[in-house]
């Protein structure tokens, strides 16, 4: 069976829709306090700045890894066959990101309880390496999803059914394009991160996040570049429609676009228009990464007795159905949750903000 022998239903398209818009929430989101947590050693030259660059994400950093959990969560009910194959196919990379996310959480928790710089420091590397892997990994995996991860059929339990299998290696992930796909979400991110810190900050510290916000967006040009490009010059899958390649390349063009007027207005001081800006072209990266993940969901199916698609891979009607209640009723709760918390932290810190007392612990929690 070749991609899209069934014509797939609006309920298994209009799933797809959502898992890439809890996705974007989860890059635009979850991809500032990346970046803002890998600069924590670099930027601060004291503990009242790292606590300040800390006390900017603290109330929300935790809330952000809510969107991962979500996505997570729909791909498993929606898309129990793509969901189990990811997991079989990248259990080592999905290790790894698990074992950055709890780092960077131990981290924020556990600077904070004692007084010496030796300790606290330790931790700002644990957070920074923490949160260096899930941006990397992420990277490297969406990078094979577009080139299209191939597949196998083994027998189940020895039996005559078989189940699609991972056909490559871990090692085999970091090809040259896997890797510009790695850097790249590091890259930006990294810029991200600097950009909502020094919109969240003020005084010196903040003048110091602009400059080095602009230094890396000029740095992440290059490989955003080459990624967009090796994205939309790959060899298509079968059965890829048109119409969907034409929304990956304005996508990929528009996300350029926008990151480049981004690194503009950082230069210009105006940090909250670069936020908005580098927000809106993570979110044409995933859009462009989606795009071409229809309807093969990421995988080169042509070792496959039975393609692994959007309709193979889909749960049935009634569960689509209910889940699309239940999010219709949820979603905007998350939503507006959200919101407010950003409304009440919306403050810019300084270092006058922050106690003399050494001993006071950094406020992380949501």
């Amino acid at each position: 069976m070749t991609l899209l022998d069934v014509t797939p239903t609006a309920l298994q398209v209009l799933w797809l829709i959502l898992v890439a818009v809890l996705w974007i929430g989860y890059l635009v989101l979850e991809g500032f306090d990346y970046g803002v947590a890998m600069l924590l050693p670099f930027v601060g030259k004291n503990d009242k700045e790292r606590r300040v660059l800390v006390n900017t994400i603290g109330p929300v950093w935790d809330g952000n890894e809510v969107w991962l959990l979500t996505a997570g969560g729909a791909m498993f009910a929606a898309f129990s066959g793509w969901y189990a194959t990811l997991f079989s196919a990248l259990y080592l990379p999905l290790f790894l990101i698990l074992l950055g996310l709890i780092l960077r959480g131990v981290a924020f928790e556990y600077r904070g309880k004692r007084p010496e710089w030796s300790w606290r420091n330790r931790w700002d590397w644990a957070a920074a390496i923490g949160s260096l892997l899930p941006p990397l990994v992420f990277g490297v995996g969406f990078a094979n999803f577009l080139i299209g991860m191939p597949l196998k059929n083994e027998a189940i339990l020895g039996g005559s059914a078989t189940a699609p299998l991972f056909a490559g290696s871990f090692l085999g992930l970091f090809s040259w394009f896997g890797l510009v796909g790695g850097i790249t979400f590091v890259l930006v991110f990294l810029t991200h991160g600097a950009i909502y810190a020094a919109l969240k900050t003020k005084g010196e510290i903040s003048a110091r996040l602009k400059k080095l916000a602009l230094k890396l967006g000029l740095i992440s040009a290059v490989p955003g570049i080459v990624f967009v490009l090796g994205a939309n010059l790959r060899k298509m899958l079968p059965g890829q429609l048109d119409s969907l390649r034409l929304v990956a390349w304005i996508a990929g063009i528009l996300l350029l676009v926008l990151f480049v007027a981004a690194i503009f207005f950082i230069w210009k001081g105006r940090e909250g228009i670069a936020f908005i800006l580098t927000s809106l072209s993570i979110a044409a990266c995933a859009v462009m990464i989606f795009a071409h993940l229809y309807p093969g969901l990421g995988f080169d199916n042509t070792g496959l007795k039975v393609a692994l698609d959007i309709t193979t891979a889909a749960s049935s009607p009634t569960t689509l159905t209910l889940m699309t209640v239940a999010a219709g009723i949820l979603v905007p709760i998350v939503l507006l949750y959200q919101i407010w918390a950003y409304t009440v932290f919306r403050r810019r810190l300084g270092v006058e903000n922050i106690p003399d007392d050494a001993e006071t612990p950094v406020v992380v929690g949501g």
